[in-house]
């Protein structure tokens, strides 16, 4: 078995809870169906519970949130020093959308918020750096994205792997360890959509609109999951 530690860093809203679950479901779903070897720990880290050493897990997975990764927050500020000693460590890392703005701003890139306000919906990647753990190849790829906050400087030692139209800094990798993506590939279409309409005031109607419409596209989040555990296993 592999350990993983899913880093929590937001949790579902209750009234969406029977969707899919919270991110611990979520997650777990996703990875079982090409690494059923994996075996999850989780970490409320949002409401200040951290694993007691980096030594706990093998791979550390971080996910999205509601909160900005430059919110003067204090479990933000002890997520920004553990993602520190994941990479001082050489443990394997997976960012996802807050998990991935927080491997650039805890390692010396910057984060803000994008021009082009939200990202939601389904997106296309393009793959810049095809590496050998990208298997099965693909030279783009869809996924979900539900962001306003983008990365705009890398941190030292980063190869940039993807972008999309909205997104110049859609996944990167920094060092031989971690790795950070924009998008959220454990996200069920029903989840997105319902979160794009609970949302619909911030967002803007029209780029809600937009977003549900982009649901009819084909997804590849099981190709990009068996990238990850290739990635992990390196």
């Amino acid at each position: 078995m592999t350990k993983v530690g899913l880093l929590e860093c937001d949790h579902v809203r209750e009234e969406l809870l029977p969707i899919a679950g919270d991110y611990r479901e979520m997650f777990p779903a996703l990875f079982a169906q090409v690494a059923p070897e994996w075996e999850f720990t989780f970490y409320d880290v949002c409401n200040g519970h951290f694993p007691r050493s980096v030594g706990e897990c093998e791979v550390y997975v971080c996910t999205g949130s509601k909160s900005s990764v430059y919110d003067d927050e204090p479990w933000i500020e002890q997520l920004k020093g553990f993602v520190k000693e994941i990479h001082d460590a050489g443990k394997k890392y997976l960012g996802v959308c807050f998990g991935h703005q927080m491997l650039a701003e805890a390692l010396g890139g910057k984060v803000q918020k994008s021009a082009v306000g939200w990202c939601v919906g389904v997106h296309n990647f393009q793959v810049l750096n095809l590496e050998e753990w990208m298997v099965p190849a693909r030279p783009s790829f869809n996924l979900l994205m539900m962001c306003q906050d983008q990365v705009i400087e890398l941190p030292p030692d980063s190869t940039l792997l993807a972008e999309t139209q909205d997104c110049p800094v859609s996944m990167f990798r920094v060092g031989e360890n971690m790795v950070g993506i924009q998008a959220h590939p454990e996200f069920p279409k029903p989840y997105e959509k319902a979160l794009m309409e609970i949302r619909t005031e911030r967002i803007g109607a029209a780029k809600v609109e937009m977003g549900i419409v982009s649901l009819e596209l084909p997804l590849h989040e099981l190709t990009f999951a068996n990238w990850l555990k290739n990635f992990a296993a390196l």
